[in-house]
């Protein structure tokens, strides 16, 4: 299911630009303008920036971890000259990012003062916009019960699969697909969660130990208990990690099931795909095609979301192939825009200056 054909070129377009026009609406409505902080792994970011630039009552302020995205993605970041969009190069992984968005939530005179939003996968709307294109596969394909393969980093774009299961959508297995980053293989095959390092590959949106939505599946799993859940994820914290109740694990496999591919059969997906088909696949389809492969029942038909275009991902493209996938027309000039970004520490403090920085102009 390709989902790429957005104007940023991945699956995140669907949700953003309609959150995008959601936000805008309201906000002139009230006549009032707020602060959208987000951080990306890579496609997020783009795909907001997309989304909201240009608008009167919006400022954009995107944090990804300089050096770890993709040269396609850092661009699309970087090259907009909306005076309302800001992309800030912080000195840290992704998951840094997103805990650095997370304590700038809990700062409550911080968040008052910016009159701070988001758009990463912890907004709601995302998520259920992402619900509509599991309808859409099973009506396109008869209505018939079905099994999805989705690659995935900070788990939003399977559990919006998992409402969709909840909402009646026939569905039989979702099954989670993660590179060498997978502690959400982990979690559902073995019961802990724990942090590991950060390990950069040629599938860098998924490059996360710490997945903001599998808190919402834990919250599912165990029977809604906040407190519970609320629990472990301080645990997480404190020491790194915490083993899944048994009750717990049980739900979630009933769902779920979670492999990984290495790089090599990452590359090597890329290659057989594009010998079998003719098609060329980005790093992250690959993972999904290559789990997808070892989770088949002949019995349901498995479909595997392809999340972004392959010309995001050249290199890794080139390197499986020998072909360079172009950019579409649109974003045909994309290396020869000037670009602008802001450096800064991975630090809190130093992060929330420059917001303010950047809101006043």
């Amino acid at each position: 299911m390709e989902l790429f054909h957005g104007p940023t070129l991945a699956f995140k377009d669907f949700a953003m630009q309609l959150i995008g026009q959601m936000f805008q609406t309201v906000l002139e409505r009230r006549g009032e303008r707020i602060t959208i902080v987000g951080a990306t792994s890579g496609d997020t970011g783009s795909a907001a920036i997309e989304a909201f630039r240009g608008l009167d009552n919006v400022d954009v302020c995107i944090l990804y971890p300089h050096g770890r995205v993709s040269e396609v993605q850092r661009r699309q970041m970087t090259t907009p000259a909306e005076a309302n969009v800001h992309a800030l190069a912080v000195e840290g992984t992704f998951d840094d990012c997103q805990r650095h968005l997370k304590d700038m939530f809990a700062d409550q005179a911080f968040r008052g003062e910016v009159r701070l939003a988001a758009v990463n996968s912890i907004n709601w709307a995302r998520v259920l916009a992402q619900v509509v294109y599991y309808w859409w596969a099973s009506a396109s394909l008869g209505g018939q019960t079905l099994s999805f393969t989705v690659p995935t980093g900070n788990f939003g774009d399977i559990y919006a699969g998992f409402i969709a299961k909840r909402m009646g959508l026939a569905t039989d297995r979702l099954v989670i697909a993660t590179n060498r980053n997978d502690i959400l293989r982990a979690a559902v095959q073995g019961g802990r969660y724990e942090v590991g390092t950060v390990h950069p590959t040629i599938s860098p949106s998924m490059d996360i130990q710490v997945s903001s939505n599998f808190e919402r599946l834990l919250f599912d799993a165990m029977d809604r208990d906040g407190a519970r859940v609320a629990a472990l994820m301080n645990s997480l914290k404190q020491s790194g990690g915490f083993t899944i109740p048994e009750a717990a694990q049980a739900r979630i496999r009933r769902h779920f099931d979670a492999d990984s591919a290495s790089e090599e059969e990452t590359g090597d997906r890329i290659a057989a795909t594009f010998a079998d088909t003719g098609e060329l696949v980005c790093p992250h389809t690959a993972v999904g095609l290559d789990v997808a492969e070892t989770h088949l029942d002949i019995d349901v038909p498995m479909v595997a979301l392809a999340t972004a275009h392959p010309a995001k991902f050249p290199d890794a493209v080139e390197a499986a192939t020998g072909i360079r996938p172009p950019l579409p027309k649109h974003l045909g000039n994309l290396y020869d825009r000037s670009e602008r970004v802001t450096r800064v520490e991975n630090d809190l403090a130093a992060i929330q200056s420059v917001i303010r920085e950047k809101r006043a102009k």
